[in-house]
């Protein structure tokens, strides 16, 4: 599961890739069992938005999917993600395994003596908590709201990407 910001834009950099087999919006790491979106929307319940990934490691690596993560998150932002601002949808990358938490830890390790960035890795890397799939609008949103979502998209994120990753 990963966290970064509003789960609507987190979807479609994962859904369109070989190897994954579904990308589900939803909740994690609160002190509320269910929460509904308008609880999770005001901060106050503990939970981030999340993307729960469904993957084939033979095709698609954990690796991979990590490398993916960071470049459409800002690393360095633990307040929040380009215009969505609160804990809610601040990054962070839950593990199922000591394995995925040692990959994790080398992939964040890696990228902070990259250069890439000037401020601290500030994205947390935590045991997976349970998963509370969000209400079915916010699935697949892209899909549904293409309009909505390119707004969303305009809130940064895509100028961040341009910025420090396209080189």
């Amino acid at each position: 599961m990963f966290a970064g910001g509003c789960f609507w834009c987190m979807v479609e950099p994962f859904d369109k890739m070989p190897g994954i087999k579904s990308v589900v919006s939803g909740y994690t790491g609160g002190k509320v069992a269910n929460p509904t979106y308008e609880q999770v929307c005001t901060g106050e319940t503990g939970h981030t938005e999340v993307v729960k990934i469904t993957f084939d490691p033979k095709v698609m690596s954990y690796e991979k999917l990590l490398n993916i993560y960071w470049q459409v998150t800002d690393p360095t932002d633990a307040m929040g993600q380009f215009q969505d601002r609160g804990s809610q949808y601040q990054p962070v990358i839950y593990y199922n395994s000591p394995n995925q938490k040692e990959i994790a830890e080398k992939s964040k390790a890696d990228l902070e003596n990259s250069g890439k960035f000037d401020q601290p890795i500030v994205t947390r890397i935590e045991k997976a908590q349970p998963f509370y799939p969000a209400e079915d609008y916010h699935q697949a949103f892209y899909k549904k709201n293409p309009a909505r979502y390119e707004l969303e998209e305009m809130g940064g994120r895509e100028q961040f990407i341009k910025k420090h990753w396209s080189k």
